[in-house]
């Protein structure tokens, strides 16, 4: 996924000469494209098959040269019908060109993400590929009330496009359904990601920035992580075809709310659904905060993964959920966020100063303040 950009921590040394991009005769592995692999997921994955005694090759694709210098690099927009003679030779594509951000527009961003998974699946097929590797996650399952803990694999999805990005990563999980059929000879395989960490910004790990943790009364969190570094080796295992199908990946087991609370440190500021549901509705809808009210369902009802088909493969987490945590607490340190909504150290200021009244409701005052502005104009 190329939005956003954690840090590659693979290391190289600088003394040693540029690998030849020509593959080496001794290595009978897969050639293996990788799109959006100048940044993010993408970054970490291409430096990972490529240190890989079991790969022959990285394509590397993207819009903008990478830091890999053993990947053979082609720049290009993964919408370009192009990009079919750019995945001659390869026998696997993972597909990881996704705009996530939450700053993007919502119409810009589907066009985007649905487009280039269309234009690479199709690519793919042309150009004589096998396999297919697509990354959603296991958002798409759904987060309600009567979900099991943990899901299968094979659950139905039951997420509805009121999410951020979700409706995208539903098309997503629709084109990769009727790829097989439309192009024979294809497989595609999607890994489902539980809540990522590991220089991600989302509307979910922004909830971990907030100075008290939102809970919507009734409601029944579980929460689930799973480390970037543990996707990677999870999109490995698919790459060298060791799983296959729908895969789930995340941390062993889950934490509860009070858990969360307790290895955090942040206390909670409960709300009644209505409230909740209601004031985040009214912020998204008049601009002020980036994530609609179907969020909130994330942090209110679970949607564990049981990650058996890797589990099956001999595929581990090296992460638990305390460990990746503890992790994103660290990233956020620092910053404050009240409704999704990042704030300036002015705004954070008087929202600590707001003791329980913060969350969603602490929005409320920069809500006074735009109405006000707009009076005087």
């Amino acid at each position: 996924m190329s939005s956003p950009d954690p840090q590659v921590r693979a290391a190289r040394n600088p003394s040693s000469p540029p690998a030849s991009p020509s593959p080496s005769p001794a290595v009978r592995g897969p050639v293996v494209a990788v799109t959006g692999a100048a940044t993010g997921i993408g970054a970490l994955l291409t430096e990972r098959l490529a240190a890989s005694e079991e790969i022959r090759q990285v394509v590397a694709i993207d819009e903008r040269r990478g830091e890999c210098a053993e990947a053979e690099w082609h720049i290009l927009d993964v919408r370009d019908p192009a990009i079919a003679e750019k995945l001659r030779g390869a026998d696997v594509v993972v597909h990881l060109a996704l705009d996530l951000d939450l700053g993007s527009d919502a119409a810009a961003r589907t066009a985007y993400n649905v487009r280039g998974t269309q234009t690479v699946l199709t690519a793919a097929a042309a150009a004589g590929v096998h396999r297919v590797v697509l990354c959603t996650s296991a958002m798409v399952y759904g987060a309600l009330p009567d979900n099991e803990l943990p899901l299968s694999e094979d659950a139905e999805l039951r997420a509805t496009a009121e999410a951020t990005g979700v409706a995208d990563l539903l098309e997503i999980e629709r084109l990769a359904r009727r790829a097989p059929r439309a192009h024979p000879g294809l497989n595609v395989t999607v890994v489902r990601p539980a809540l990522l960490v590991g220089g991600t910004d989302t509307a979910l790990t922004r909830y971990f920035e907030s100075p008290r943790l939102l809970v919507v009364a009734d409601s029944r969190p579980a929460w689930q992580f799973c480390h970037v570094d543990d996707l990677c080796t999870a999109l490995e295992y698919a790459v060298l075809e060791k799983v296959e199908g729908e895969l789930a990946v995340g941390c062993d087991g889950w934490l509860e709310q009070e858990e969360v609370e307790e290895l955090s440190g942040i206390r909670r500021m409960e709300l009644p659904s209505a409230v909740a549901l209601g004031a985040a509705a009214r912020l998204h809808r008049i601009g002020l905060t980036p994530s609609p009210a179907g969020d909130l369902a994330y942090t209110m009802y679970p949607w564990v993964v049981s990650g058996s088909r890797l589990h099956s493969a001999g595929w581990r987490p090296r992460w638990t959920n305390e460990e990746v945590l503890a992790e994103l607490l660290e990233e956020v340190s620092g910053r404050h966020t009240v409704a999704g909504r990042r704030l300036g150290r002015k705004d954070a200021t008087a929202a600590g100063a707001a003791g329980a009244t913060v969350a969603l409701l602490g929005a409320a005052a920069v809500v006074r303040r735009a109405r006000k502005a707009r009076r005087r104009i």
